[in-house]
């Protein structure tokens, strides 16, 4: 295995496998979404992902995530694994698989604007151009659906699952130097599950007259997109720069419309899109750099990203 995948072939295999898994996941809210409600959803999926992770924990011999990695692995786990999942399923009750995974994958942005905030970063011209055309893209994606406010709920709770994924990232990555991907990953998951501990009465009682498909997908949500996926990102993470690895999910909205097509039929409209692309091209007009000055542009960010702060 090592042979076919080298140090620099396995973390791209990493990273995606978590894109693809995580395109399926926004599809798969869907389905158990119409049995489950929001905070029961996201209790399930993390307590699945939860036995299996510590499972994992126990049978490599790996300990706890040592103290100093501790604080990232929290909030994280409160943010991502809490309120993320919670905001996600709520939002895809009033906006399609597809709509869901264009705003949020904003995300990179929030990212780059969290960075300016508090890293030091600046706020060059170039982002907040991207975050003007990426929140007009929200925006026309919120005021695409005859649903009006409903709608509008949707795109808000994505921007707030946005916000929460990208926080997460920047406390997660000084973690993963302290912590492996397997550790961060469990103790996240863990976090999150004991904040979705008051959504427990709603587990049990939906759970209790869910059809078998629903459930199936709520556990399938738990192990894949959640117990492998997070980690497997959380190992690209910690071998790549956040900017790298953040770039590599501007696929997830495409192969979610795709999935979301083929299980759904169901497909944005062409406001939402138009409004999807736009959100993605907020990202990109924050990523682009001249010819001339990438190569210089990418040596300060690994030399940044791999001290951080």
């Amino acid at each position: 295995m090592t042979e076919l995948f080298p140090g620099r072939g396995r973390t791209m295999l990493a990273a995606a496998a978590t894109v693809v898994l995580w395109a399926s996941a926004f599809v798969v809210i869907r389905i158990a979404g119409a049995e489950f409600s929001p905070g029961a959803l996201a209790l399930g999926r993390l307590a699945s992902a939860a036995v299996v992770l510590v499972a994992l924990l126990l049978l490599t011999g790996t300990g706890l995530p040592p103290r100093s990695a501790l604080r990232g692995v929290m909030v994280s786990g409160v943010l991502w694994f809490g309120i993320y999942m919670v905001a996600l399923n709520w939002a895809e009750q009033h906006v399609d698989a597809g709509t869901a995974a264009l705003v949020i994958n904003t995300g990179p942005l929030m990212i780059a604007l969290l960075g300016g905030l508090f890293l030091g970063e600046g706020f060059p011209r170039r982002l907040m151009a991207g975050i003007a055309v990426a929140f007009t893209g929200a925006a026309v994606v919120g005021s695409s659906s005859s649903e009006g406010a409903a709608t509008l709920l949707g795109v808000v709770l994505c921007v707030v699952a946005a916000v929460a994924w990208a926080v997460a990232v920047l406390v997660q990555k000084p973690a993963l130097a302290h912590a492996s991907a397997l550790q961060v990953t469990t103790g996240g998951c863990v976090v999150g599950t004991l904040a979705c501990l008051p959504f427990t009465g709603q587990l049990v009682t939906e759970a209790a007259a869910a059809p078998l498909p629903a459930t199936l997908a709520l556990v399938y949500l738990g192990v894949f997109p959640t117990a492998v996926a997070f980690t497997t990102w959380a190992y690209a993470l910690a071998r790549m720069t956040a900017g790298q690895v953040g770039a590599t999910t501007y696929a997830v909205p495409a192969l979610v419309v795709v999935m979301s097509w083929l299980l759904l039929d169901e497909v944005p409209g062409p406001p939402a899109l138009a409004g999807g692309v736009l959100c993605l091209a907020g990202v990109a007009i924050t990523r682009w750099r001249p010819r001339a000055r990438r190569g210089a542009a990418a040596r300060r960010d690994s030399d940044r990203e791999a001290d951080p702060v």
